[in-house]
């Protein structure tokens, strides 16, 4: 019984023994590692960039007052459509003191002249009924007296413009009467009933009395870095998309490239502005967020792999070449030319064909 024991022992020691060997010779052979297998394929590439900006109108026009004085009453609000020639705001005129004093002064003095004129035209016109002037007399009196007539209508129409800014009978072409000169919508209004407006003059620029701008003609204004600036030429087509319709995108025009760089956060910008296309039935608001999408470079009908598989060496570049995939993947390192790359593939100019497979990133 003895005897069975110890060789039921012996064989269980040998099996342990043997179990760690074959453990130990695993852990120590080398773990096949395994790889993505990547394609090579034929397509187009572009190169694009993003340029950020606003949505703008290509003219916004200030509406400025052609005199001085109080705001009477404001017709028009921001956001509303105005015809070329409608009245925005009125103005009131305050009248300088000494003014008006010359002015009420002409015509007490012209009112008196007339009278004068009146009475002596009436003693004329008697005397020459009766026969006892001439018609020399009578005429040169009757000329007197129209000359009266008038200066007395024109010291009133001065008095009357002094006060109110313009007189009765040419309220049609009222200076006091702001109008829209140009068809648009009204960008902003920033003033309000009783503020004080002045006119242009060349001591400053005037006061504003509103904003308006053609919302049929909007442009894009952005700006595009010194890198990149070189390879843009006015006429390409340009993508819109806005922060504000996301699912949307519009049709674009470069057409201005600044010839001058301004310095931003330490680089270089340049400024753009493209023609956009908007439907009929979209409507944007000046001031919208935008990113331009531009095509830098374009390669039609050409070679390409993913950028990833690329090992870049100083100026060379080599890809892994799959040549076995049983038992194991094999592959050979192989110099290749690239070219222009979209972020994601990369052209490959010489040393790959279509249809080939290469190494990608580790698996395991």
């Amino acid at each position: 019984m003895k005897k069975y024991v110890k060789i039921a022992l012996l064989a269980i020691v040998a099996i342990m023994f043997l179990g760690t060997f074959v453990f130990l010779y695993q852990k120590s052979q080398p773990v096949a590692i395994v790889y993505e297998v990547l394609n090579v394929s034929e397509g187009d590439l572009e190169r694009t960039t993003v340029a950020t900006g606003k949505i703008e109108p290509r003219d916004e026009i200030l509406i400025k007052p052609q005199i001085s004085g109080i705001i009477d009453v404001v017709y028009k609000e921001a956001g509303e459509a105005v015809k070329k020639g409608e009245v925005i705001a009125k103005v009131k005129v305050i009248p300088e003191l000494g003014t008006l004093n010359s002015a009420e002064s002409r015509v007490r003095l012209a009112e008196i002249n007339a009278r004068q004129s009146e009475t002596d035209f009436g003693r004329m016109k008697k005397l020459f009924e009766e026969k006892l002037v001439s018609s020399e007399e009578f005429e040169r009196s009757e000329v007197n007296v129209k000359q009266a007539r008038e200066e007395l209508q024109t010291a009133k129409d001065n008095l009357e413009i002094v006060k109110e800014g313009i007189t009765k009978n040419s309220a049609s072409f009222s200076s006091t009467l702001i109008r829209s000169t140009i068809d648009g919508l009204i960008l902003d209004v920033p003033i309000k009933e009783g503020n004080s407006v002045i006119m242009s003059n060349t001591f400053n620029d005037g006061t504003t009395i509103a904003t308006v701008a053609d919302m049929n003609d909007l442009i894009f204004r952005g700006n595009i870095d010194e890198t990149e600036v070189g390879q843009l030429n006015e006429g390409i087509p340009v993508k819109i998309t806005l922060g504000a319709l996301q699912n949307m995108e519009f049709a674009a025009q470069l057409e201005y490239i600044s010839p001058k760089g301004v310095e931003v956060n330490g680089a270089n910008q340049f400024e753009i502005k493209a023609a956009i296309t908007v439907p009929k039935e979209v409507t944007i608001r000046s001031g919208y967020s935008a990113n331009a999408e531009i095509v830098l470079e374009r390669a039609k009908d050409v070679t390409l792999v993913p950028e990833s598989a690329i090992e870049f060496k100083e100026d060379s570049a080599f890809v892994y070449l799959m040549t076995d995939s049983v038992p194991q993947q094999q592959f050979v390192r192989k110099l290749v030319e690239t070219g222009m790359s979209d972020g994601i593939n990369i052209e490959i100019k010489n040393g790959l064909t279509p249809g080939q497979k290469v190494r990608g990133n580790e698996l395991n």
